[in-house]
Formats: C-alpha cells, structure tokens, sequence
C-alpha cells in the first residue's frame, strides 16, 4: 500500500502543459526585467555599446524560447 506521502506527489504531479506554462511565466518575467535593465542603462550616458548588446542578445534568446514553448502549446492545425 502506498504510503500517503507517495499518494500526495501522485496526485500533485504537474502535467506537460503544466510545465511548459509554469516554464513560460519565468520566461516572460526574466525578458520583462532585461527590458527593464536595457531601458534604464540606455538613459544613462555611461553605458557601454557593448552591455547593451549583450543584453539585448539574451533578451532575443529568451524570446525565441517563449516563441518555442508557445509553438509546443499549441496544436497543430492541418490546413
């Protein structure tokens, strides 16, 4: 017989869709932050080209990672 602790996590177990969305929401939280960072270091007149850069790479990743995660999302329709 299962112990309740083992029933428990049974019934909590995140479903695929679950993750994905819960993935997503951190996705979509970390490109609004470097949004942010990239708007505040643009006002100042000391930061460099290169930082902006970088920031702006990584905020591009992140969202090509939203893009292929809502992709996974959704089901495919046959035209």
């Amino acid at each position: 017989m299962p112990s309740t602790v083992s029933q428990m996590n049974m019934h909590h177990e995140m479903s695929h869709d679950e993750i994905i969305r819960a993935r997503l929401a951190v996705l979509r939280c970390e490109h609004r932050d470097l949004d942010e960072a990239i708007t505040a270091l643009t006002r100042q007149q000391l930061t460099s080209s290169l930082t902006l850069q970088r920031l702006k790479k990584q905020k591009l990743a992140l969202k090509d990672q939203i893009a292929r995660l809502e992709d996974e999302l959704t089901p495919d329709i046959i035209a």
